[in-house]
Formats: C-alpha cells, sequence, structure tokens
C-alpha cells in the first residue's frame, strides 16, 4: 500500500529533526563569531547549523549550474528523439509493402 522507501525517508527525517533537537538543547552556550568588523553573538549550536546550512547552499549552487545544463541536454535529445520517430513513421507509411502474389495452377 505505501511505499517503504517514503516510509524510510520519513523516518529518516524524524530521526535527524531528534538530533538536531538533542544537539541544539545541549549546546546552548553563547559563542562570539567575528569576521572584519562583522560579530555575531549566538548559541554555538546556531552557530554550527547555520554554517550546516550555509555549506548547503554552496554546494547547491555550486552543482545547480551542470543539472541545469543537462536539464537543457535531455529536453534536447527528447525533441530530437520525437522529430526522428515521426521522420521514421512518415518513411513507413510512404513504403507500403508489397502485397504476396498468389499463384494458382490450373489444370
Amino acid at each position: 500500500m505505501y511505499n517503504i522507501g517514503m516510509i524510510l525517508f520519513l523516518i529518516g527525517g524524524f530521526l535527524i529533526g531528534a538530533i538536531a533537537v538533542t544537539f541544539a538543547l545541549q549546546n546552548t552556550e553563547t559563542v562570539i563569531v567575528a569576521l572584519f568588523s562583522w560579530r555575531l553573538e549566538s548559541s554555538l549550536a546556531m552557530v554550527i547549523i547555520l554554517a550546516m546550512v550555509l555549506g548547503a547552499l554552496i554546494g547547491l549552487l555550486w552543482f545547480l549550474p551542470g543539472s541545469i545544463k543537462k536539464s537543457f541536454q535531455i529536453s534536447n535529445l527528447k525533441r530530437q528523439n520525437t522529430k526522428l520517430e515521426n521522420e521514421l513513421a512518415n518513411k513507413k507509411t510512404k513504403v507500403e509493402p508489397e502485397q504476396p502474389k498468389v499463384v494458382t495452377n490450373s489444370i
């Protein structure tokens, strides 16, 4: 009835969420992150989670152009495939198969 992959994905999401909540509750110390004249004062958990999210976004942006390029290539190949299938169908209808000749022996 249910897709087992979807159920495992849901269970995995719950586990990751529970681990994230546990991590945030155990790391409530305040830390200061400084970069040049910019300063951020927040809990350790928020700083680490923000760094992870920022890393995931950078990774996504890094691979996005390649996936867009592949998407365009796939759509072009599908369009070319459809065009070639239509040409093949047109050529098949133009060439009619020769009907077998029936030879009768009259005695």
